[in-house]
């Protein structure tokens, strides 16, 4: 979370840009994120070298050995004149970064044209992949020297001093993006990282899923599952299995071009050079997926409702609303393959709603495929964006039912506290929820009064199908005995005569 110092730092350079001539909020974060991207790129450099050092093992190269493919690299420039830095920006590294292939950046010649990267054999046109499509557009619109070199400095002292560690390419675009006078209107709010991760390691995606996030942002779960992945089958992943990875493996939609180009280079420097990142309304008629994905991770849109008249028909089929967080779940069991999973955030509305659309779906995940889990989540885990209360739902498609007992998890605490400041704490209820997840059949014996229990599905319908944990929760009173009435007079009796007794006291000592 960008607070306190961040927080300032992170405005400073805002007002700095603001001052400099550029006005649109939009265009702040895209040149931000471009420079974020540069500065990413010599780090993945830094650790390939000193890799290379430590095991002698060759590793690829990003930057051309040549000087102006080394005078790309951010450590080697950062320290020059502004005029030098300008310079080698605007015509060496921004042309370089909207020419890249296979992970690489072109090389310039001796008289300053760039000399593009030939076609590889056995690997794909990379005039198709996600990065080239949304860089091609990208335009570098820093005014001035002075003004780049003062972003490259705020730039420098919040990663080496403040996030070195953090996952700060989404913190701050949603940082930013609470500058917009359109922000939250459309749900546009990244989901906390070890929220994602808590999601992934419930579903434990292999190197042979294909996994899909039809409203990706920042492609923040596609990267907590890429990672995860890694963490798990590094050592033993085949070839084909790398070369699912690098591309095939990961897609997601959106319909923010902004959010797509920092998708695309978020997954290419997390190793996925040729993901399917594409523009789409995903609930619309525009998108004819179907069955096509093992896993889809997502947090979709809460707000807003989508044109009748442009809504996919076969997700008007299993709930007939305009309502995003609804439509979305119908397009989750569309899109899977059978057997496919999903983790997903729901706003509680989609629990205990009354509306007909609202029992539809819920009906449809409980009698036709397999709802696993639910697990509510306390209302401050997306503070300070927004406050309100959600819950992960967990199902597994099928097409004909499954559904036995629900899981049903009340998370009070996931690490951090619940008001605007989210500073770390010690409770954390998420290792508690992975564990208890993935060992079931030792719920069977829980009280409806503890923090997880099953609940049989006959149950649930018997309910109206309501998925809200409070339907089934029971709360255990404890009688508490009080004394006397005769007791506690005696007891004020004597608090009166201790008080009577030191106020004579202090009068005589006067």
């Amino acid at each position: 979370m960008i607070t306190g110092t961040i927080k300032n730092k992170v405005d400073k350079i805002w007002l700095d840009i603001f001052a400099g001539g550029i006005a649109n909020p939009l265009t702040v974060i895209e040149q931000l994120t471009y420079l974020m991207f540069i500065r990413s790129l010599d780090e993945k450099e830094l650790e390939n070298e000193e890799f290379e050092n430590m095991t002698g093992e060759k590793m690829p190269k990003i930057f051309p050995h040549s000087a102006a493919g080394q005078s790309m690299r951010w450590s080697k420039f950062k320290n020059d004149d502004p005029r030098r830095i300008f310079d080698v920006m605007s015509q060496r590294v921004f042309p370089a970064i909207k020419n890249m292939k296979y992970g690489r950046l072109p090389d310039f010649s001796e008289n300053g044209e760039l000399i593009e990267i030939a076609d590889e054999p056995g690997k794909p046109d990379e005039s198709t992949t996600a990065f080239a499509r949304y860089m091609s557009n990208a335009m570098f619109l820093i005014p001035t020297p002075q003004l780049l070199q003062k972003i490259i400095t705020g730039l420098d002292d919040l990663y080496e001093h403040d996030i070195a560690e953090l996952d700060m390419q989404g913190d701050l675009y949603e940082y930013m993006l609470g500058k917009l006078a359109t922000a939250g209107r459309n749900g546009q709010f990244r989901t906390p990282k070890h929220i994602r991760e808590m999601m992934v390691e419930l579903l434990q995606p292999t190197p042979d899923d294909t996994i899909c996030d039809p409203a990706c942002g920042t492609a923040g779960f596609l990267v907590s599952a890429s990672e995860y992945i890694r963490r798990n089958y590094e050592d033993e992943m085949t070839s084909e299995q790398w070369e699912h990875f690098a591309g095939p493996a990961f897609s997601g939609y959106d319909t923010d071009f902004t959010m797509l180009r920092i998708s695309a280079m978020n997954l290419m420097l997390h190793s996925i050079s040729n993901p399917e990142i594409d523009y789409k309304d995903s609930v619309s008629k525009q998108n004819q997926i179907i069955e096509q994905f093992t896993m889809c991770l997502a947090n979709p849109p809460f707000k807003g409702t989508i044109d009748a008249e442009s809504i996919h028909d076969n997700l008007k089929a299993i709930t007939n609303t305009k309502k995003t967080e609804l439509l979305f779940l119908a397009l989750f069991l569309r899109m899977l393959k059978k057997g496919g999973q999903c983790a997903c955030i729901v706003p509680d509305g989609v629990l205990f709603g009354s509306s007909s659309a609202h029992k539809a779906i819920r009906k449809e995940l409980v009698d036709n495929h397999q709802l696993r889990a639910v697990i509510s989540m306390p209302s401050g885990v997306f503070k300070p964006y927004a406050g309100v209360s959600t819950a992960v739902l967990v199902f597994t498609k099928t097409g004909a039912g499954g559904t036995d007992k629900v899981w049903f998890y009340d998370m009070k605490a996931d690490g951090f506290s619940l008001d605007d400041k989210r500073s770390e704490i010690s409770d954390n209820d998420i290792p508690d929820i992975i564990q208890r997840f993935h060992h079931l059949e030792q719920e069977a014996d829980r009280e409806r009064t503890e923090q997880s229990f099953l609940v049989p599905k006959q149950e649930i319908v018997d309910n109206g199908y309501d998925l809200s944990i409070n339907k089934y929760k029971k709360t255990e009173y404890v009688a508490v005995e009080y004394p006397s009435t005769a007791e506690i007079m005696d007891k004020l009796d004597a608090l009166e005569d201790t008080i009577a007794a030191e106020l004579k006291e202090l009068r005589n000592m006067l």
